[in-house]
């Protein structure tokens, strides 16, 4: 998912001022449960699922951030860099980043590059999105641990060290050999805590997790996952790495995916359940959200299956697919999607019993707490 996946073009949108709505909305506006709430999706994106251009490629089109401001989102963790295929990993994650940062000059009204906690807070005062600089696999590493200073120093701020196979880092959740942290992923985790880099460790197998976290001396996060006591799919998390990961002081994020279900069909009541679940082993300061999809919705889902088995075919073809992914699976949760998701999912959240102090943390103070520990404030 490099940048080419997601092509952040003419990007154009324009937030009304609350005092200029009518009394109705103003009176809704009022009661909005995100007002004054930080909201961080720890992983998604920015893009229009209903204009992908070639394939699964989205394109992103003024309706995108639009309807990114009205959701109330104040920073998302965004894939940079190369995951998968032919492409050169060091050259096309150097392009991608400097593809992006043109991005965030050309619309510096609506979106903010974050390299510090502090970054979140001013999107969130400044009415921007912010963009957390983020990479899904470490293979443009190489084998060289210098390279992890070139990519801080061009603002990456998450390294999740695999994917779904296993690198020269570590096995990822679909490697077979379950083989752990490598010599050369030890140095890198070493070198990342000294840079300030978020250790994430979504997508990996279990060894790996249990390890990273022990060898790292900063806290790690697991960005995007569920709960495999509750689904057991090899993409979501044990309760071992879930509460190690905690008690070491980190971040877990829950996705919006179909691993929550083991039917693949998974709903907004399954989001609520991980959520919970997770709370319970790790507790509330250490969870909030990596929905691991865009706020704008698909509108004709039947059109988009074509595209989407098309997609799952060539993820079987790559060897980067996860067990539960299916071309009748969605991934994404069909009843929380689109610009209201994250005020549904505090509605839901409200429901189950959890208090306001509590849903602010999941939101997105518990990974703006985990920001400052990593990066700084």
């Amino acid at each position: 998912m490099t940048i080419e996946r997601r092509e952040f073009l003419t990007l154009a949108a324009a937030t009304a001022a609350t005092a200029a709505l009518p009394g109705p909305l103003l009176a809704a506006a009022a009661a909005d449960p995100l007002k004054g709430r930080i909201v961080v999706n720890a992983l998604g994106g920015l893009g229009d699922p209903n204009d992908r251009g070639d394939g699964m490629v989205p394109r992103v089109s003024p309706r995108v951030l639009t309807e990114a401001h009205a959701s109330g989102l104040t920073a998302v963790n965004i894939t940079l860099g190369y995951v998968s295929g032919p492409a050169d990993p060091f050259e096309a994650s150097v392009r991608d980043i400097a593809a992006t940062d043109r991005l965030v000059r050309e619309q510096d009204r609506d979106l903010v590059k974050i390299l510090t906690a502090a970054d979140i807070r001013r999107a969130r005062a400044e009415g921007k999105v912010g963009l957390i600089y983020g990479f899904q696999n470490g293979a443009m590493m190489g084998k060289d641990v210098g390279r992890a200073d070139i990519f801080a120093n061009l603002g990456v701020r998450i390294f999740q060290l695999t994917y779904n196979p296993a690198n020269q880092i570590g096995d990822g959740s679909m490697a077979p050999g379950n083989r752990g942290i490598t010599p050369f992923g030890r140095e890198l985790i070493a070198r990342l805590n000294d840079l300030r880099v978020m250790v994430d460790l979504s997508h990996s197998g279990e060894r790996t997790c249990l390890e990273a976290a022990r060898a790292s001396r900063a806290p790690i996060s697991i960005n995007h996952t569920g709960c495999r006591a509750l689904v057991d799919l090899p993409r979501n998390k044990t309760d071992a790495e879930l509460r190690l990961v905690a008690e070491r002081g980190g971040f877990v994020g829950i996705y919006f995916m179909p691993f929550l279900n083991v039917t693949g069909h998974a709903r907004a009541e399954d989001v609520v359940a991980h959520i919970d679940h997770a709370v319970n082993v790790c507790g509330e300061d250490h969870v909030g959200i990596g929905t691991d999809g865009d706020v704008t919705q698909i509108d004709d889902l039947k059109r988009y299956e074509a595209a989407l088995a098309k997609e799952i075919a060539g993820r079987r073809a790559a060897g980067i697919s996860a067990a539960g992914e299916r071309p009748d699976t969605y991934p994404f949760v069909v009843d929380l999607r689109g610009p209201d998701q994250f005020r549904k999912l505090v509605r839901l959240l409200q429901a189950k019993g959890y208090g306001s102090a509590r849903i602010e943390k999941i939101l997105g103070a518990n990974f703006l707490r985990y920001a400052e520990t990593v990066w700084g404030a």
